[in-house]
């Protein structure tokens, strides 16, 4: 080699390692993004109906005072239960009695009457006839025996109201249920110019549970059960949360539905009736009803969690068999627990994806895995 040819190498063989280190690495396809879905589900789904709303006694009696005097002792343990014919309150009876003698003692002196005026007639009806006295005298004498009839049925009545009156100095409970705080104390005269509220009885076995249908939840019900309006309510097995989030073990049934709407809230007045046995709903609990109004056939289920929205456009993104993601708007219907009813947008079958959304754009290519089952809800 000669002197040109050696200086020629060495400037390669220096040159190498300084176009190595230029030369940039080649860098690997990062693998695609792994995302969980879940196919699209049809079945027959309910629709229910969630009302809020009241609970109140099936029977809720006022106790009043029915005649006037000073309460004399109250016999029960305000918010207790009492039974039918127990006794509550007794009224000062000395007075009454005394009302109820006057009376026994008038009509003891209207039936004396009575027993002369007949016997003048009878006396004087065959004087009258032989002529030994005037027609007018046995006039007189009928016309007193008539008037003598009627003060003794009106003393009869005064005895009869007098006694009445007596008897309601004890105030018993009309019905077996829960009492309230007593409104008047033992003391007070009671009964004077009207009939004093004492205390409220109610009934709370069964129990009624009252809320107001909105016009629209009406209107959606009348239209698809047109042939019901107005028919005895057969709607049961309508269940009960109560606030703090349990529910009630019993089922109820509709017992009633206003006439008309109520135009300060612009809702019709429905009431149920739920068993208590156990006397656990008090009235004036708040809750919610659930009621099945209707079963959609053939719904399309997917995930809550499968859907996204934006300004109010629902959107879902479903891979296809070769792993492409294609984001599509759709229409939602009623939440089902977990799931959401679509109305429009997929189809049976089609694989939504539920976890790893915001790792995918529409059109990338995804490594689809099934969606761990999620654990059922309790049927309602």
């Amino acid at each position: 080699m000669n002197s040109n040819q050696l200086r020629i190498l060495a400037a390669i063989v220096t040159a190498l390692p300084m176009w190595a280190a230029c030369k940039e690495p080649v860098q690997a396809t990062p693998p695609p993004p792994e995302v969980y879905v879940t196919e699209v589900v049809k079945k027959d789904v309910p629709t229910y109906l969630e009302l809020v709303g009241q609970t109140a006694g099936f029977q809720d009696v006022e106790i009043r005072a029915r005649v006037e005097g000073f309460l004399e002792t109250m016999s029960f343990r305000e918010g207790s239960f009492v039974p039918k014919g127990s006794l509550l309150y007794e009224i000062d009876r000395q007075p009454l009695e005394a009302v109820l003698a006057e009376a026994r003692a008038g009509q003891a002196t209207a039936e004396a009457r009575l027993e002369k005026t007949n016997n003048d007639v009878s006396r004087y009806k065959p004087l009258a006839a032989k002529q030994a006295v005037s027609q007018q005298e046995l006039d007189n004498a009928v016309a007193a025996q008539d008037a003598a009839t009627s003060e003794v049925a009106a003393a009869k009545a005064a005895v009869q109201k007098a006694s009445l009156d007596l008897g309601y100095v004890r105030v018993t409970s009309p019905i077996d249920g829960l009492v309230g705080t007593t409104q008047v104390k033992p003391g007070s005269l009671v009964g004077r110019g009207d009939n004093t509220l004492l205390t409220t009885v109610s009934q709370i076995d069964p129990i009624m549970f009252r809320v107001g249908l909105t016009e629209a939840d009406y209107l959606r019900i009348a239209r698809r059960y047109p042939s019901k309006i107005g028919a005895v309510p057969e709607a049961k097995g309508i269940r009960l949360t109560l606030s703090d989030g349990t529910v009630h073990p019993q089922t109820g049934s509709v017992s009633n539905v206003d006439r008309a709407v109520d135009p300060t809230t612009g809702t019709l007045g429905v009431q149920f009736e739920f068993p208590n046995p156990d006397k656990v709903l008090r009235p004036g609990q708040f809750g919610r009803a659930t009621v099945l109004v209707d079963t959609k056939a053939g719904a399309l289920l997917i995930p809550q969690r499968a859907v996204q929205e934006l300004q109010g456009i629902y959107s879902v993104a479903v891979v296809d068999d070769g792993g492409k993601v294609a984001f599509r708007n759709v229409k939602v219907g009623p939440r089902v627990d977990t799931l959401w009813v679509i109305e429009d947008g997929v189809r049976e079958g089609d694989r939504v994806v539920v976890e790893g959304l915001q790792r995918i754009q529409d059109g990338m290519t995804v490594t689809a895995k099934p969606a761990p089952a999620q654990p059922e809800k309790a049927t309602r």
